[in-house]
C-alpha cells in the first residue's frame, strides 16, 4: 500500500458548488475509483494565508500498477463527466508538473 497526499487550488466563488457536489458524489465515479485500487480517500478544504482556499486529498493505493490504474480510470466516461463538473471550481498550481491537474506532495513523516 503507498500513501498519497495531493494538493489543489478552489476557486473562491465555487466552494459551496464543491461542497454540494461531493456530499452527492456519484455512485459510479465512487464503484470507478475503489475498482482502480484507491482506499481511504479523504479530501480536505482550508483557507490559507494568502487568503486562498486550497483542496488536500489523501488516499491509499492498493494495486500494483498505479500509472494503468489512472488511465483506466481517466478513459471512465462517467469519470470524464463527473471531472468536467469539478475542474471548473479548481484552479491548479502554477507549479505543478506539466502532466498534473492535482500536484502530489512529499511525504515527510507518517506513523501508525
Amino acid at each position: 500500500m503507498k500513501r498519497y497526499g495531493m494538493v489543489l487550488g478552489l476557486r473562491p466563488e465555487k466552494i459551496d458548488e464543491y461542497k454540494k457536489l461531493h456530499a452527492a458524489v456519484w455512485p459510479d465515479v465512487l464503484k470507478m475509483i475503489k475498482g482502480c485500487n484507491i482506499r481511504n480517500y479523504s479530501i480536505y478544504l482550508r483557507t490559507l494565508d494568502d487568503g486562498q482556499p486550497y483542496l488536500f486529498s489523501y488516499f491509499e493505493y492498493i494495486g500494483s500498477d498505479f500509472a494503468a490504474d489512472m488511465a483506466r480510470m481517466a478513459a471512465d466516461a462517467t469519470t470524464q463527466r463527473w471531472w468536467a463538473e469539478c475542474k471548473p471550481c479548481q484552479k491548479p498550481l502554477a507549479t505543478r508538473a506539466p502532466d498534473e491537474w492535482w500536484s502530489s506532495m512529499e511525504e515527510v513523516f507518517h506513523t501508525d
